[in-house]
């Protein structure tokens, strides 16, 4: 495609996924279908997540190389870049009220109920919700009730004029963009004498979401690798730059600061920016007691005078009688108290992945195919667990199709060397507790997953609570139902449900999907506490997202949590003995 030199400024790739998002969205509203919608939600994370300029890819007739991006597209994203718009976007702008895709933006509101308080109550953006709101009408509303009432209400008043889309990126987007940055920094910074270049930031205590990002790197010729960090395609735009470092934003819209100190302060600095701003103030304030002042320029020592500063975090901690402390635990929640730090679980301690799906319901490929996927990744064992018979969303499976899964899963596992391979469900809780499968299917089943996924509002503690009790439940699944910057936490007693996953031997899962992570650290770490075992499960819905489990060992160990404090690091013949009455 030729370059036009009247053409607009090419967007940035934050910038195209919004429109594909929107348009996901007003697609939606509109009543499409669930593919088409599926379609650009998957076209928008694939240029969120491209490192490189989508726009420029789409110029060079490059860009359906990126996963999810077709032909068609392809052409939308031509027309975009050629007239700065996108012909279908425009058309559905003029169809759909600009207020009622505002609200959609709400935690826990999104467009099918957004759709249905338009359609029933004519109400097209924040004013009319709150009208509606206020005449108790959204109460009335079947599948509404009073609670999500008052929790709109909440929503928009803390909300205010600033309805929209988050401000903050999942740590599986930003870390890997940090990661590439860093290994490129590494690399061409040779010439400059480069020594080392770090992750900092909420990114490297491995925080659910990112803010920016922080980068901390020494080297002989500081100018040097900030004209690397300039130089870099990664980089959208750098916004200031000097000889000690440089701002920038990353092509996904993200900002990152670069920050080139001498070798001697590389600790002082890494300790410093990687915080918490918690963790760094509990910190200052025990130093001062021992007549000592801790910044990122170095400790000042009270009694000489004198500013040391250290080219290691081991040195900084040390100087402050401290062990060094992973960057996961600085969060100040008693880590400054460890005189030894606990061995934290990694992720080659994981033997098996309980939890995830394939063509059967809403996966993207086969039980063999995830099998041998998971095989390569390392794993001794997986289960599919498909969902069951009234998930609810078009991709059900009722018993006599669960009962030719589980067959085709045992001559699966006959078949293949090196792997065990397991027959699951995740089962929906039903708003009375019950289970969506008869006890009789369920006991043909090597392991089974409890969730909610359907009417958030119907009392999830309760139902949750009769999960545990149920003979055949193994674990409950995203027990806290949370999307991370998307969608709070059902209203979910958690202390209640760890006290029964306790008393009843019910596992609770850490789902590492990088949405979820959820159990979160602090009620995972009160699982374990409580004498809870824990799961952590990819809910891997193609090969591909297998490796969440990354995320899932991030929340662990931010979680304090020790191999042995999670389930799936045993063999399956082990931990199979663990399941309520060694079943």
């Amino acid at each position: 495609m030729a370059a036009d030199a009247a053409a607009p400024k090419d967007p940035s790739n934050s910038q195209i996924a919004e429109l594909f998002e929107e348009l996901a969205d007003r697609y939606e509203l509109d009543g499409a279908v669930v593919h088409r919608v599926l379609a650009y939600r998957n076209a928008a994370k694939a240029t969120r997540d491209a490192p490189r300029s989508v726009a420029a890819m789409t110029r060079a007739g490059t860009v359906t190389e990126l996963p999810g991006i077709g032909k068609t597209l392809e052409e939308k994203l031509v027309a975009l870049v050629e007239t700065g718009e996108i012909p279908a976007l425009e058309k559905l702008r003029a169809k759909i009220p600009e207020g009622l895709l505002v609200i959609t933006r709400l935690p826990g509101l999104g467009p099918k109920r957004a759709r249905k308080l338009h359609e029933e109550l004519g109400v097209d953006g924040p004013a009319a919700l709150r009208t509606a709101i206020e005449q108790h009408k959204v109460a009335a509303l079947q599948g509404f009730g009073a609670k999500t009432e008052a929790k709109l209400l909440a929503l928009l008043d803390a909300a205010g004029d600033e309805v929209g889309r988050p401000k903050r990126d999942l740590l599986s987007h930003a870390l890997p963009l940090a990661e590439s940055l860093v290994a490129e920094l590494r690399e061409r910074g040779k010439d400059a004498g480069v020594h080392r270049v770090e992750v900092a930031g909420s990114a490297r205590r491995q925080a659910d979401s990112v803010h920016d990002l922080d980068i901390i790197a020494t080297a002989d010729d500081p100018q040097a690798l900030v004209d690397v960090f300039r130089a870099s395609e990664l980089v959208a735009e750098v916004a200031s730059s000097g000889q000690n470092g440089a701002h920038g934003v990353l092509h996904s819209g993200m900002a990152v600061d670069l920050r080139v100190v001498a070798p001697d302060q590389f600790g002082n600095l890494l300790q410093h920016f990687t915080g918490s701003k918690a963790h760094n103030v509990a910190i200052r304030e025990a130093a001062v007691k021992r007549g000592l002042h801790v910044s990122e320029y170095g400790i000042l020592d009270d009694e000489t005078g004198e500013t040391e500063r250290f080219a290691t975090e081991e040195e900084v901690y040390a100087r402050l009688g401290l062990p060094w402390i992973p960057p996961e635990l600085r969060e100040n929640r008693g880590e400054l108290a460890l005189t030894e730090i606990p061995p934290l679980i990694e992720q080659g301690d994981l033997r098996g992945d309980l939890h995830m799906h394939t063509t059967h319901s809403d996966g993207r490929a086969s039980v063999r195919d995830m099998a041998l996927a998971a095989r390569d990744l390392g794993l001794e064992y997986l289960c599919i667990t498909d969902h069951s018979a009234s998930h609810g969303f078009g991709n059900d499976v009722q018993p006599d199709e669960l009962r030719e899964i589980i067959a085709e899963v045992r001559a699966v596992d006959a078949e293949l060397d090196g792997i065990t391979v397991l027959a699951g469900s995740e089962v929906n809780i039903g708003t009375d507790g019950t289970l969506d499968y008869a006890d009789d299917v369920l006991a043909e089943l090597d392991w089974v997953v409890a969730s909610v996924h359907t009417a958030f509002g119907s009392d999830p503690t309760k139902r949750i609570l009769a999960a545990c009790e149920h003979p055949y439940v193994d674990v409950i699944g995203h027990p806290t139902g949370r999307l991370i910057e998307r969608r709070t936490a059902y209203d979910l007693d958690v202390d209640a449900v760890i006290a029964a996953a306790a008393r009843t031997g019910t596992f609770l899962e850490i789902n590492a999907s990088p949405a979820r992570r959820d159990l979160h650290d602090v009620h995972a770490r009160a699982a374990r506490d409580a004498g809870v075992l824990l799961t952590i499960d990819s809910d891997a819905h193609g090969p591909d997202t297998l490796p969440n489990t990354r995320w899932g060992i991030a929340t662990a160990r931010r979680a304090w949590l020790a191999k042995d404090d999670v389930a799936n690091t045993r063999p399956w013949a082990e931990l199979r003995k663990l399941r309520k009455g060694g079943r």
